[in-house]
């Protein structure tokens, strides 16, 4: 008697299942809208521009890797924005991420902000970690195994082919 009552109170806090569907749109807005961002800087710049980064890093071919990598984080990134094609969109994403972790985040630890000086007049940060490349990593990983959700082009075109 007293475990269902717990059950009961818990429910009271949990989402509903109707409500359940919807769970996966933010994560697909942020995540999606992250690799468009990073793309647009990208090609806004010039890919040339991210090649001679990859290149001081000794990224074999980096013109060819500047241009793909902003290619994948521009129509990955719409991909997942309108929930279309996430399983297989998400690969070439996921491999843009651990590139980024390993060749440049790993080595200033966890954290993506820190202070490394305060002043009365402003605060400066030190280099950014891989915390938030885990993040993505996470929302992708969501998204493939849990399924893009209800407001997804991949959901209407599975309703429609029906």
């Amino acid at each position: 008697m007293q475990r269902s009552g717990l059950l009961s109170k818990v429910a009271l806090f949990s989402a509903p299942r109707a409500l359940a569907v919807w769970a996966p749109l933010p994560i697909r807005l942020i995540v999606g809208f992250g690799f468009v961002a990073h793309g647009y800087a990208k090609l806004s710049r010039g890919p040339e521009t991210f090649g001679v980064v990859l290149q001081t890093l000794g990224v074999p071919m980096p013109p060819v890797l500047a241009w793909l990598t902003t290619l994948v984080e521009l129509v990955g990134g719409a991909a997942v924005l309108v929930g279309a094609f996430i399983p297989l969109v998400s690969v070439p994403m996921a491999i843009v991420l651990l590139t980024a972790l390993f060749t440049v985040h790993a080595q200033y630890g966890f954290f993506s902000v820190k202070f490394t000086e305060v002043t009365a007049d402003s605060i400066k940060f030190g280099p950014v970690g891989y915390e938030i490349i885990l993040l993505y990593l996470a929302g992708l990983a969501m998204l493939v195994v849990g399924g893009p959700g209800w407001l997804s082009l991949d959901t209407v075109l599975r309703r429609r082919s029906r």
